[in-house]
């Protein structure tokens, strides 16, 4: 938006040049910070000593206690950093900066997070490689970064796209494909104990009695596919034919489209990778009680795990059977019929030929057969989101399948149904309906005329026959009813006891068992790509899956043609995904020998691509030892960084910050892959991040035309109140920054105009870090006064002498002084460690306009306090200041200030004295006055007594040092 900056020519110098050549003004902190930010690479300030490896350093160093800092990956767009951006770098910077003054040994860098759509979806439309267009998006980012003055240990950068970075994502993947999770162990092992105990006969082969000896090489493969934490299986999946790849449940929307593109999503069933999560539920959830997140991270990942406990039962129908997970399994004898997802295996198994004699017109949706009416139904269900499928929508949709199941509890042959509002991503995809006490089923079991048996007796009054009630009954407090049956009677138990005593009858008949559930899914871990890492995974003639041996790492991605996925209709869910790397024969089709003695041998690559989310999954443990070209991680430099503590029991970074956004898709998937490498013996941490802090949102104003249309917020001008772009009025709401909503401001017209010390302080300054806020680049100018005021009491402006004098402070004269100093220590200190940094910027300013203020040149002690205060947010103005003082080394590794304690209590405070809540008196007394003295002097103040006017006292209230409350009798 146009204004008129008030400090436009102090900043550019020009207008100030002549009357005060040495004032900082944008020209001298440009010049400040491009000389000192050669420096510190030079010197390599930032660079952070491992305890060995080649990143090795001085061991006095590495000795000191260590601080694990990081940011969420950054992708690098080809549209820059917008001011949005940096708000989390520089607060990480800052609390870097701050550790390695307090004495730590820190760990700060930063990577990129290279593969994925953005950089694919340009070379489709240009036919610039993606590598080419990334590498230069990095380079930018990196400049950008760079002038900000963050202080990252370059040597450990890297991109996920670099193939000695990706040699070790494939390396991992490897071991997950080659480990199964033991659940008596409660721990992932390799899968060469698995097959041990299969071929010594110590763990029987399921089936049909064979023993592992008389299977076949398919038959292994697929027996250990059934256990393999990485495995590929035909299941139903999210097929987005828009974007021509399959998505994982978190990378669609509530709405049923794809996050990227917002493409229609359908149910289909491929064969894809998958991890297995699920083995892991029980530790992801029990681990994140140790972890010091946000209380509501911890509360989406509870969520989206969702726990649940109750029984499995099975319903048998003729030679198959229904297995249903149920909470409720009290209810069991309310089962009037049953409701597979449109998805799940079974239906083509059980579906019969023809309709069974005398079935009901409603039930077959007007179709000749069972199997049309299925299919007919399967392709109306595919088009809807899972959302919609569970919304309680004003008509249930549903098919009969021609089949009945038997009611194992009271025999009686029930319906089995195919409805949309049941979903293969919970239980078991097969419900046992019991519909007088659940309003979904109600509704179904209304429109499709089906019978209900009330079996909770309900204690509102409205009876016991559901045909007279206008919905389901639900309740934990009543009791059972009509719920008796051979070997088992549950009438006038409650729910807990009735919960029980039919889990125990299950157990004992063998009809069921009581388990856990988990609303989480296996990860699906393949896309149709061509921009993300191959998997080191090929295909012999029988089609079994091998792993490539380490020799063969990385795998790196072949040229071809064309960029995309073959994309298709977006609204047409019967086609199939097609990838760029299948088009590539030469390297699809390879001979080779993989070392297992069979020598060479004719293979088919995989061609899916690994997701975006790959290489986010374990880049905290590169940063430890980017440049190991044997090992993941060296242990010792793994166990420095990273290993459990007194107060990280788990291990893990020591602060990591990024968008609350993340909460599901990457911290989980980090989560797992973490845990799978701490039970294999690779590293000694079992969580990736012990504390999170998810930072705020800058956000900015976008203006709109009459049209809708995002006008330039630059060019719109505020008049009496309005706002007009070329004389047309336009609306303002806050919303987010982008280059799409024309309101994106960079951090380099900001570093240009005022500095980079002063967009830092800006973006430190607008408000608590995990607080949303809206930018306001008239606001910059007062933090950029700031560093004006500050570099005044140090350095002359006419001569650029420095003007601060050799004398210590002395008690009597300067006792304000010292007070205010050691005060803003105190609290700076305090300040900066809790991430507090708009309140420690606050404590600076009032501290450096208490200097201003007093006459005279500034005591040194006072200006260096200044200087290392201001030092990790303004890294550049407080190198340059500290070294025009006289001091040699860097200020980045200068000790913290700190404040003596003598100073830092007040003289005296203000107690206030109430007498029936309105105030009476105000008393100046000691900080450290006694509750008893405190009363004693407020009773025998003459205001008080005149106030009381000789009436008796009930109560006296103290709050030493601050208040006294009387209450008269």
């Amino acid at each position: 938006m146009s204004e008129t900056n008030s400090s436009a020519a102090d900043a550019s110098g020009t207008a100030t040049s002549e009357s005060a050549p040495h004032r900082y003004t944008a020209a001298t902190a440009a010049g400040i910070e491009a000389r000192w930010q050669d420096f510190w690479d030079a010197q390599g300030t930032y660079e952070a000593p491992n305890p060995s490896g080649d990143l090795a350093g001085d061991p006095a160093v590495a000795a000191r206690p260590k601080k694990f800092i990081m940011d969420m990956f950054p992708y690098p767009s080809g549209a820059g950093l917008h001011v949005g951006h940096p708000l989390g770098y520089i607060a990480t910077d800052v609390s870097a900066r701050y550790q390695r003054m307090t004495g730590h040994n820190v760990l700060h860098t930063l990577g990129f997070d290279a593969f994925g759509l953005p950089a694919e979806q340009y070379a489709v439309q240009t036919g610039t490689h993606p590598r080419v267009s990334t590498e230069a998006n990095m380079a930018n980012m990196r400049a950008q970064l760079r002038r900000l003055g963050l202080g990252h240990d370059r040597r450990r950068s890297f991109a996920t796209i670099d193939p000695e970075y990706y040699k070790w994502t494939q390396w991992i993947f490897l071991q997950i494909f080659n480990s199964w999770y033991d659940e008596e162990a409660a721990k992932a092992r390799p899968i060469d104990e698995l097959i041990a105990q299969f071929a010594s006969g110590e763990r029987a082969v399921p089936g049909e009695g064979r023993s592992w000896n008389e299977l076949d090489a398919a038959e292994r493969a697929s027996l250990l596919g059934e256990y393999r934490l990485a495995y590929a299986s035909d299941a139903p999946v999210n097929w987005c034919p828009g974007l021509g790849t399959v998505l994982a449940n978190e990378e669609v929307t509530a709405d049923g489209r794809s996050e990227r593109g917002n493409f229609p999503v359908f149910k289909a069933k491929l064969r894809q990778w998958n991890m297995r999560i699920t083995a892991y539920a029980d530790r992801l959830l029990d681990d994140l009680d140790g972890l010091d997140w946000p209380e509501a991270i911890k509360l989406q990942q509870r969520n989206w795990i969702g726990r649940s406990e109750g029984a499995r039962v099975d319903f048998p129908v003729g030679e198959e059977a229904i297995t249903v997970f149920t909470t409720r399994q009290d209810t069991l004898f309310g089962a009037t019929y049953m409701v597979l997802a449109p998805e799940h295996e079974l239906v083509d198994r059980i579906v019969p030929a023809a309709w069974p004699e005398g079935t009901h017109q409603v039930w077959t949706g007007g179709h000749a057969t069972p199997a049309e009416a299925v299919a007919a139904y399967r392709k109306q269900a595919a088009a809807k989101s899972d959302v919609e499928r569970q919304a309680d929508a004003k008509e249930k949709t549903g098919v009969f399948t021609g089949a009945f199941a038997r009611n194992p509890v009271s025999g009686e042959q029930v319906p089995v149904f195919v409805a949309d509002y049941v979903l293969m991503g919970y239980g078991t995809g097969a419900i046992m309906a019991v519909p007088a006490h659940d309003s979904r089923d109600f509704a179904f079991a209304r429109a499709f005329e089906l019978p209900m048996r009330c079996v909770v007796e309900p204690t509102d009054g409205r009876g016991t026959d559901p045909a007279e009630w206008a919905d389901a009954f639900s309740s934990y407090e009543a009791v059972l009813t009509n719920s008796a049956g051979e070997g088992v009677d549950l009438n006038g138990l409650g729910v807990t006891e009735a919960k029980a005593r039919t889990t125990e009858w299950l157990e004992r008949t063998g009809i069921g068992k009581g388990t856990v559930n988990f609303r989480l899914r296996d990860w699906l871990f393949s896309r149709q790509r061509y921009w993300g890492e191959p998997f080191p995974i090929v295909y012999d003639e029988d089609g079994v899956a091998h792993a490539l041996p380490e020799s063969m790492l990385p795998l790196e991605l072949p040229e071809v043609d064309d960029y995309s996925p073959r994309t298709f209709d977006p609204d047409d869910a019967d086609t199939q995904p097609e990838t760029p790397l299948s088009r590539n024969d030469d390297w699809v089709h390879v001979t080779l020998d993989l070392g297992d003695g069979r020598g060479p041998r004719p293979y088919r690559r995989e061609t899916n691509t690994m997701p975006n989310w790959a290489g986010s999954c374990w880049y905290e443990l590169r940063y430890l030892d980017p440049h190991n070209t044997e090992k993941l991680v060296d242990p010792e430099v793994e166990r420095y960084w990273m290993g459990p503590r007194e107060s990280m029991p788990t291990g893990g970074v020591d602060l990591y910050v990024g968008g609350a956004e993340h909460a599901v898709l990457h911290l989980l998937y980090a989560r797992f892959w973490s845990k799978v490498l701490f039970d294999l013996g690779h590293i000694s941490s079992a969580e990736p991040f012990h504390k999170l802090f998810n930072q705020g949102m800058i956000q900015a104003y976008v203006y709109r035309d009459s049209r809708g249309i995002a006008v330039p917020a630059a060019e719109v001008e505020e008049r009496d109140g309005a706002y007009y772009h070329q004389g047309d009025k336009v609306s303002r709401l806050l919303g987010k920054m982008g280059k799409s909503l024309k309101n994106a401001v960079t951090p380099d017209e900001i570093c240009a105009e005022y500095g980079a010390d002063t967009l830092r302080l800006y973006e430190m300054a607008m408000g608590p870090l995990d607080v949303s806020r809206p930018w306001d680049t008239r606001a910059v100018v007062g933090q950029y006064r700031l560093l004006q005021r500050l570099w005044r009491n140090v350095v002359d402006e006419q001569s650029g002498e420095v003007t601060v004098v050799d004398r210590e402070l002395d008690p009597e004269r300067d006792g304000d002084t010292l007070r205010a100093l050691h005060k803003a220590v105190d609290g700076v200190r305090q300040d900066l460690a809790g991430l507090r940094f708009n309140t420690a910027i606050a404590k600076i300013t009032e501290l450096n306009n208490h200097v201003t203020k007093n006459a005279g040149a500034v005591p040194r002690t006072v200006a260096e306090h200044l200087v290392l205060m201001i030092a990790p947010l303004a890294p550049h103005i407080a190198e340059e200041l500290w070294h025009r003082l006289g001091h040699e080394d860097s200020v980045v590794h200068r000790d913290f200030p700190v404040a003596d304690p003598a100073y830092v209590v007040d003289e005296t405070v203000t107690c206030v004295v109430q007498i029936k809540g309105k105030v009476k008196a105000r008393l100046e007394v000691s900080p450290s006055v006694s509750d008893a003295d405190l009363e004693q002097a407020a009773l025998a103040d003459d205001r008080v007594r005149a106030a009381l006017d000789g009436a008796g006292i009930r109560k006296v209230i103290v709050r030493a040092p601050k208040l006294v409350n009387i209450v008269p009798a």
